[in-house]
């Protein structure tokens, strides 16, 4: 009898070490998400450092408001975020200078561009969120309120002043306001880096 041919498809027999490989794959994948046990205990700050934490979010975000009614400008939330992290957490690279100025203006330029060109639909938010995140990551400018800024842009149908006012301008009050207070406590040296 003249040998048959195998067609294109797979055998039982050959399908068992592919879905061995994808059985270790799904395992490998949930377990990644237990995470690791803390390996350093976490340290409670000291009095004075959590005094310069509250006195700079309540300057910044006061400088912020008095700028916008000043102004007429919204006050967009993602500054209070910003707060969280300049005057919370001053030594980490999302806290720095660069990060908070073009965080937040790369976002906004995505954000206005994204309103600009698809309008305010069930997706351009998403969108316009989604690409910003990949301009700051990008560009090495990650600031995590930068996806709010973007997504308030979309969603308040911001027009290209919204880049400058209330987001370059409330991104340096911000900044100015973490110079003057960080400083303040023996422990805080801000910014860590300008560039």
């Amino acid at each position: 009898m003249p040998p048959v041919e195998k067609s294109g498809t797979p055998e039982p027999e050959d399908t068992v070490p592919l879905i061995r490989s994808e059985r270790a794959w799904l395992i490998r994948y949930i377990s990644k998400m237990k995470g690791y046990k803390r390996t350093t205990p976490l340290v409670a700050p000291a009095p004075l450092d959590v005094i310069i934490t509250w006195m700079g979010a309540f300057l910044g975000i006061t400088a912020i408001v008095l700028f916008s009614h000043k102004f007429d400008l919204p006050i967009v939330a993602s500054f209070g975020a910003s707060a969280v992290l300049i005057y919370g957490v001053p030594d980490a690279p999302l806290s720095q200078p660069r990060n908070v100025f073009f965080g937040h203006t790369l976002s906004a330029t995505v954000g206005v561009a994204t309103y600009m060109i698809f309008g305010l639909t069930w997706w351009s938010p998403a969108l316009g969120t989604a690409l910003a995140l990949v301009v700051i990551i990008l560009t090495k400018t990650t600031h995590p309120p930068g996806g709010a800024t973007a997504l308030f842009a979309v969603l308040s149908k911001a027009q290209p002043d919204y880049i400058l006012n209330p987001i370059a301008t409330g991104a340096v009050i911000l900044i100015l306001i973490g110079l003057l207070v960080n400083n303040l406590s023996p422990n805080r040296h801000y910014p860590r880096y300008w560039y």
